[in-house]
């Protein structure tokens, strides 16, 4: 199994470190909705646009570990793709760490193949990560927000609380079972965009608690590269 190794600040409440943290597995957990209502309405306009409906809910897409990135430029095939503020969980060993990334997707191929349009993709996350246990107390208070420059302006594409989306524990026990395995990272799920789902020139995205008073934010520009055959 190919291992992505990745350089990481991780705050506790006894300090920050720097670590390089090795990824042997990246999954993109799908359909994490609480809400089964609105869930199922979001299906329903993936399907009008060929998107096939899930098999389960959640469902888990495995990609290359080597998809995970902290860089600030993204390369992507076409014109089709877009991102997705998501939260991160990392196993490190005994710690569970949790930040926040973006699940980039090629909107074209996802009518193909869902796992396939993440595949296509690198999938940006921030360097910065927290110790799950600091904030497992108030998670359904924590904020993840998204900015997306269009057309030369930023607007807000993506806000909302973790209460709208699956617990992480209920996420872990549905896929792994007793805990999310080691060198495992695993996106969350993510909220509706405001005004529809559309590429950008620029993407970035935030976790903020408000409890403890600090965020994590992240961003990145895509560069689009020509589709030649």
């Amino acid at each position: 199994m190919a291992t992505n190794s990745i350089e990481f600040r991780i705050h506790g409440n006894d300090g920050t470190t720097t670590e390089r943290l090795p990824v042997t597995r990246l999954v993109m957990a799908g359909w994490t909705g609480r809400d089964p209502v609105a869930r199922d309405k979001h299906i329903a306009e993936l399907e009008a646009l060929g998107v096939v409906r899930p098999a389960t809910m959640p469902i888990y897409y495995p990609l290359a570990a080597s998809r995970l990135t902290t860089a600030g430029v993204l390369e992507a095939s076409g014109d089709d793709t877009s991102g997705e503020v998501e939260f991160v969980l990392l196993r490190a060993g005994s710690r569970l760490l949790v930040g926040v990334g973006s699940d980039h997707t090629d909107r074209k191929a996802e009518a193909i193949s869902v796992t396939l349009s993440k595949q296509l993709c690198d999938h940006p996350v921030a360097p910065e990560l927290w110790m799950f246990d600091d904030v497992i107390d108030h998670w359904d208070k924590i904020i993840l927000r998204a900015h997306a420059t269009i057309d030369g302006v930023r607007v807000l594409y993506q806000e909302g609380t973790l209460d709208a989306m699956l617990p992480p524990d209920d996420l872990i026990a549905a896929g792994f079972g007793n805990e999310l395995p080691d060198g495992t990272v695993m996106f969350g799920g993510t909220f509706a965009a405001r005004g529809g789902i559309r590429p950008a020139e620029r993407f970035d995205f935030e976790m903020t608690d408000p409890v403890l008073g600090r965020s994590i934010r992240h961003g990145y520009a895509v560069v689009t590269l020509p589709i030649r055959g």
